[in-house]
């Protein structure tokens, strides 16, 4: 199904889309799912891989990239980044640019019910548990406990909701 058009949308047919996706301009997704009744802002790019549950709120300006798995009703601020790779590269040390041969994906899942503040940054590899809340501008380096709210750089936990 094809939301309304926008202008400079960038939707490959690759994608897969829910029933009443909505999604503003600027964006740019391929190879992703996103499920019903979800919200991408404007200046998004969800690449290939990437999955997004149904009901959830994507603010613009968020990148997230493939291996991110975000379930049901999660909510992401505004400009927040996801990682893929814990050692990227631009060129391998014979100087060839890389190619996807030479990384590893580590996949991070956002369970149900959790929030991203705006301008959070999430490393790889890791799982946010079902109904955190991870605090504007974290940086999130190590698995968050259900229920549980984080911040700062890295995270720490502040208090369990």
């Amino acid at each position: 199904m094809s939301p309304p058009s926008q202008p400079n949308q960038q939707i490959a047919a690759s994608v897969k889309l829910g029933q009443g996706v909505k999604i503003f301009g600027f964006v740019n997704l391929y190879g992703c799912e996103i499920g019903d009744e979800s919200k991408i802002g404007t200046f998004v790019e969800i690449q290939k891989g990437a999955r997004i549950g149904r009901r959830c709120k994507i603010s613009s300006h968020t990148f997230i990239c493939e291996g991110v798995t975000i379930e049901d009703e999660v909510f992401v601020g505004h400009s927040v980044t996801f990682t893929n790779d814990m050692f990227p590269r631009a060129a391998n040390a014979d100087g060839s640019l890389q190619t996807e041969a030479d990384w590893k994906c580590l996949p991070t899942v956002v369970k149900r019910g959790a929030s991203i503040g705006s301008g959070a940054t999430l490393l790889c590899g890791i799982t946010i548990g079902e109904g955190a809340v991870v605090g504007a501008g974290a940086v999130v380096t190590k698995n968050v406990a259900p229920k549980t709210i984080v911040a700062g750089n890295p995270a720490k936990v502040l208090r369990s909701l």
